[in-house]
């Protein structure tokens, strides 16, 4: 059974930092790209992070490229998005992808909410 959940949200300061976790089990997480999405109150789901494997390479969107950072243990099946400098507009759910370019695959997590307020 295939499985990610993601840990780590919660309320937080402008201007302070959170560390989400995604736990992946059921299925060769180093073989996946990992991925973070941000879905905003009213909006739809975005890619924040994006990383590959086993290069380590790594893709952020422009909003959070100088204040986010993406990483990944393979040992460990985990991946992590650290978010610094937080802003309201972080606020929202995050979602753990894993994705499988040759096979078409794609599996998400249960989501952990971030709150970004004073």
């Amino acid at each position: 059974q295939v499985q990610l959940v993601e840990s780590g949200g919660g309320l937080v300061q402008p201007g302070g930092s959170l560390t989400l976790s995604c736990v992946g089990s059921g299925f060769d997480f180093s073989s996946y790209v990992m991925s973070w999405y941000h879905r905003a109150p009213g909006k739809e789901r975005e890619m924040v992070a994006t990383i590959n494997s086993p290069d380590g390479s790594t893709k952020l969107a422009d909003s959070v490229s100088r204040r986010f950072r993406i990483s990944r243990d393979n040992v460990k099946s985990t991946v992590y998005l650290q978010m610094n400098s937080l802003r309201p507009e972080d606020t929202g759910v995050y979602y753990c992808n894993a994705h499988s370019v040759p096979l078409g695959l794609d599996y998400w997590g249960q989501g952990t909410q971030v709150t970004v307020s004073s």
